[in-house]
């Protein structure tokens, strides 16, 4: 299944090829044609791969067993699991969970909980490689908090990288959402900072791999 953000960039790129495929056959000789025809093809599959959205099932009674569960916003590898003093929103203590996205990761941003909005807001900034401990607040990102059923404020951080230049966001302030629904995408490697009350019980490890809307990274307090 395709993201939506990569169908119109699909149509649009392979519209281009063709193009451009049509017009070295008509001035190149054949061998150079076969040749870049077949680049182009590999192109076009990896950017297939790039926006691939997999369905995630669900099972009803799992879900209401583990409400208090906090599942990874993002495919990708713990770069890092720290106590830190979140100072945009929360305003306290918290630990930091930051999952590095490679370009060869599915790029889908996932909401880890279920709950509402209460917090959505864009910064512009530079594009450092992701998974230097300044990107966090220097580069581009976005910040969205969801308050759960419990009373916890989850704060989430979309973190462009060297390579990313454009994140999409979908989230609205007094939005209702559910936990593992697109909260947005990043293109092209990125990474994801979550911040969690800091008594939560960690489920992860450092350098361990995740996959966005599956695994398991915490649990709330109840």
């Amino acid at each position: 299944m395709i993201h939506k953000e990569g169908k119109l960039f699909l149509i649009y790129t392979i519209i281009l090829l063709l193009l451009i495929i049509i017009l070295i056959f008509i001035f190149l000789p054949k061998k150079i044609c076969i040749a870049i025809s077949f680049l182009s093809l590999i192109i076009y599959s990896f950017l297939i791969f790039f926006f691939r959205n997999p369905k995630i099932k669900t099972n009803f009674s799992n879900e209401i067993k583990k409400r208090n569960f906090v599942v990874s916003p993002a495919d990708g590898k713990i770069l890092m699991i720290e106590k830190v003093f979140e100072n945009e929103y929360l305003k306290k203590k918290c630990i930091k969970i930051s999952i590095f996205i490679s370009p060869f990761n599915v790029h889908v941003n996932r909401y880890p909980v279920s709950g509402q909005i209460i917090y959505s807001k864009y910064y512009p900034g530079k594009h450092l490689i992701a998974w230097l401990k300044k990107s966090s607040f220097k580069n581009e990102h976005t910040t969205v908090v969801i308050k759960t059923e419990n009373k916890n404020k989850i704060l989430l951080r979309q973190i462009a990288g060297f390579i990313a230049r454009r994140i999409v966001c979908y989230a609205k302030e007094k939005f209702i959402v559910k936990k593992r629904d697109d909260l947005g995408f990043i293109k092209f490697g990125s990474r994801v900072d979550i911040f969690i009350p800091i008594n939560s019980k960690i489920l992860i490890k450092k350098g361990e791999k995740v996959i966005g809307g599956i695994t398991d990274i915490s649990i709330l307090p109840k």
